[in-house]
């Protein structure tokens, strides 16, 4: 349900053409003008780190997002993870799509049309996600950035406060999907605990309310309140969905909100170690996925990295994996590239040659074979299915890559009846 539009542009010319001077360097949790952000700009840009930011002031707000989205140069994407994974899903010509989120006439004229928005959703302003660039050694005054990166804002309240999961779930009974996917959770985090709490409640009764034989997949994204993420999981979202995906650093972020294996890990230190990852995984759905003493619908979770993607799934639920793990490895690879298929000059393999399936319990040994690039293995009642990927040497985009992977490998799952 989180939908809005992406406006890519250079942040230093954005400044400029704000009338903005260089100056102080200082991080602001909220930006609440102008000054506050070319601050938080500045120092993000000189650390050459990632960051996104809350814009608290409407009118302010909306007269930079003008600027930004006329600015010549200026690249107007569909962003938010359902917008994208419906986005991704609709270039199948036999799909239909709906798509509830808060969509704007701009957004609206970028979304592919096998994509339905009920008129419920459509708002008059379009939700404007801006996305600062800036390139490695580029300066601004006294600042010099050491690698290229992005800086991201938004003044976003429809999404952060999920408005539009109810008039999605209430839409369902005409649509008659095959398929839910449900995003935008992360978004709440802007959210008073209070306001987050009632809100996670109302969505996990609307949840509740999608009839039991249409499987339901929940993509994660980026968060930070740990308490947040162990009330998704625990007593509410973990048990309602079919299937989750997820990258690196929400799998770490994960084990350590619930105490799980491999919690003291603080970080990854270069590609995410397979026995590691696999041992959280397997604790998932031991601990929050369906067995015989819980009444959880949890069956899987498709895991990505750049270097590889693993599939774990519950014996008895799930097939086809293999065409579906080797799916969202080629998208990664191609929509990266921005090529139509994998181009072999461009791309290269990251992933380790061998591995162990395991750091806790005995693990087996495995060896990639070229031939047979999947890989898989068994350990109590479910399955892991692994894939290298074909890591694009010189990304042309990388926004909404794992949406696409989520997306690609849905598209070639098959759901046994039960």
């Amino acid at each position: 349900v989180n939908a809005c539009v992406d406006v890519v542009l250079s942040g230093v010319k954005l400044l400029e053409a704000l009338g903005l001077e260089p100056g102080d360097r200082k991080n602001h949790a909220v930006l609440n003008s102008k000054q506050d952000l070319k601050e938080a700009f500045a120092h993000f840009m000189e650390k050459g780190a990632a960051a996104e930011r809350f814009f608290s002031n409407t009118e302010s707000f909306h007269h930079i997002a003008q600027t930004a989205s006329e600015f010549p140069g200026a690249q107007l994407y569909v962003g938010g993870n359902a917008a994208l994974i419906g986005q991704k899903l609709a270039m199948n010509p036999e799909l239909k799509v709906l798509l509830c989120g808060p969509v704007g006439p701009k957004l609206h004229e970028l979304l592919d049309d096998n994509v339905v928005v009920p008129p419920e959703s459509m708002q008059e302003r379009d939700e404007f996600h801006l996305i600062l660039e800036y390139q490695a050694g580029e300066e601004w005054g006294q600042v010099r950035a050491p690698t290229a990166n992005r800086f991201i804002f938004s003044h976003d309240l429809s999404n952060g406060a999920l408005n539009m999961l109810e008039v999605f779930v209430s839409s369902l009974d005409e649509f008659q999907p095959d398929l839910v996917v449900l995003s935008g959770l992360h978004m709440m985090e802007g959210q008073s605990k209070e306001m987050r709490q009632r809100r996670l409640m109302e969505a996990v009764a609307s949840i509740s309310d999608i009839p039991t034989d249409i499987p339901i997949h929940l993509e994660l994204a980026s968060m930070t309140d740990q308490d947040f993420m162990s009330n998704i999981m625990h007593q509410q979202v973990f048990p309602l969905v079919n299937s989750i995906g997820l990258n690196e650093q929400e799998l770490l972020f994960l084990t350590h909100s619930a105490s799980g294996p491999h919690a003291s890990l603080t970080s990854w230190s270069g590609v995410p170690d397979v026995g590691v990852v696999s041992d959280i995984l397997f604790w998932i759905l031991k601990e929050h996925g369906k067995t015989a003493e819980k009444a959880s619908d949890l069956t899987r979770i498709h895991f990505h990295t750049l270097a590889y993607h693993i599939l774990v799934t519950v014996d008895g639920y799930w097939g086809n994996q293999v065409a579906a793990v080797a799916a969202g490895a080629r998208v990664a690879g191609t929509q990266a590239c921005a090529t139509e298929t994998i181009d072999a000059n461009r791309v290269f393999l990251k992933a380790p040659l061998e591995f162990v399936t395991s750091q806790i319990e005995t693990p087996s040994k495995i060896s990639l074979n070229p031939d047979e690039p999947v890989v898989h293995w068994h350990r109590e009642g479910i399955s892991f299915h692994f894939t290298p990927v074909l890591v694009c040497k010189n990304p042309v985009r990388t926004v909404g890559l794992g949406d696409a992977i989520s997306a690609e490998g849905l598209l070639y799952s098959e759901v046994y009846p039960q």
